[in-house]
């Protein structure tokens, strides 16, 4: 049995905080066998990660931003264009040989695929039932709902934009230690997800100042 966090990013994510060196090193402190990284529509921390010897496997992926909303594509070595619809991406996913896993997808202001186009939950290879980043959680209990309606493998991340952070949603994995066990433990749903939320103060304050961001970007364009 392994223990993973599958949804991660370093400062290689526009609104990351930490360096992938110590990522790693919490994720080594927090006791976990595996974490996927997890970047806003770049493989960078990936390659980075690549060089750096850890008794974490990190298992490649990236967070893309679809037409309707985030997608995550995990055991997958190069860049997944970002902007088309989701259903395209989760077949270009699956040509790659990845696995499509929908974050929050149910979460209204964190891009939730769902809320859109219910059929990726469908078409998606697991849910993640389990995101830290939640204040009250309905959204999670939701997926959850939607998970267990369509049969779908459940999945856990912390979501974690601060190496603190990591380990705070945890998937149990019954797979053997590779990038490949792993994979397709998740497809055919030997997963058992859980953890515990980000701070709410936390949280809250990586949200105003990730929209600051985005607004001075829009004030200097």
């Amino acid at each position: 049995m392994l223990t993973a966090d599958l949804h991660v990013h370093t400062s290689c994510s526009g609104d990351g905080e930490s360096r992938v060196e110590e990522v790693l090193a919490a994720a080594r402190a927090a006791g976990l066998d595996a974490i996927a990284l997890t970047d806003h529509d770049t493989i960078e921390g990936c390659r980075i990660a690549a060089s750096i010897t850890s008794d974490v496997l990190v298992i490649p992926g990236v967070e893309v931003t679809t037409r309707q909303g985030h997608l995550l594509a995990l055991g997958v070595s190069g860049e997944v264009p970002k902007g088309l619809d989701v259903l395209e991406t989760i077949a270009l996913v699956h040509k790659m040989g990845g696995v499509a896993i929908l974050p929050h997808p149910f979460h209204r202001y964190r891009h939730g695929v769902a809320l859109k186009k219910k059929e990726a939950l469908e078409a998606a290879d697991a849910i993640e039932v389990f995101n830290s980043r939640y204040i009250l959680g309905g959204a999670n209990r939701k997926a959850a709902r939607y998970a267990r309606r369509l049969g779908k493998p459940m999945v856990a991340g912390s979501d974690a934009h601060n190496c603190r952070y990591i380990g705070y949603g945890r998937t149990i994995i019954e797979a053997d230690r590779s990038i490949a066990g792993i994979l397709e433990a998740i497809r055919n749903g030997n997963t058992k997800p859980g953890g515990r939320r980000t701070p709410v103060r936390t949280y809250t304050k990586q949200s105003l100042r990730n929209s600051w961001r985005k607004l001075k970007g829009r004030i200097t364009r």
